[in-house]
């Protein structure tokens, strides 16, 4: 079974935290929610969730992990100005690690510069980012380039969820 590392911060839309992280929990992976401070609670931007940081980014080393997940909402603004996030994820990238995005979760990667060249989607909202990051920008619930798997909001997190778990 894989290592999933999920990247979060308050403010997170709370169903593209829950879902995948259930979906991951259900398959047998083995999941850590890594985030800025270790013990941190963690809230969603509807307040129907909350997690606890079990680990802060600067406990964590990529080679642990097959892959990253980054949940939208408001979190991936906070993760994203955080050097050791970005580099974080420009590692797991290089490693050829699975990394999903969905909604504004593109925000980290596109801070680590990880998608010139490369197929992906996002929320409407930062289209333009991705799109000036160097990316194709596709209209499509999840678009799967190489190890680089992105959505556009929560009606699409069936099939976020169905092509990290084929990924993995």
């Amino acid at each position: 079974m894989a290592n999933v590392c999920f990247l979060l911060a308050d403010g997170y839309e709370d169903s593209e935290m829950k879902n995948p992280y259930d979906a991951m929990n259900e398959a047998g992976h083995k999941t850590v929610i890594v985030g800025l401070e270790k013990g941190a609670e963690l809230k969603g931007k509807k307040g129907t969730v909350s997690y606890t940081a079990e680990l802060s980014i600067s406990e964590v080393k990529v080679a642990d992990y097959d892959a990253v997940i980054i949940p939208g909402g408001s979190a991936p603004e906070a993760l994203r100005v955080n050097e050791e996030i970005v580099e974080f994820v420009k590692q797991a990238n290089e490693q050829g690690k699975v990394i999903a995005g969905i909604c504004h979760g593109p925000q980290v990667m596109i801070s680590a510069d990880i998608l010139k060249g490369v197929n992906a989607t996002s929320y409407i909202g930062i289209r333009d980012d991705v799109k000036n990051a160097g990316s194709n920008v596709m209209d499509q619930e999840v678009v799967v380039d190489g190890n680089i798997i992105t959505s556009r909001t929560p009606k699409d997190e069936p099939a976020f969820i169905k092509e990290i778990l084929n990924k993995l």
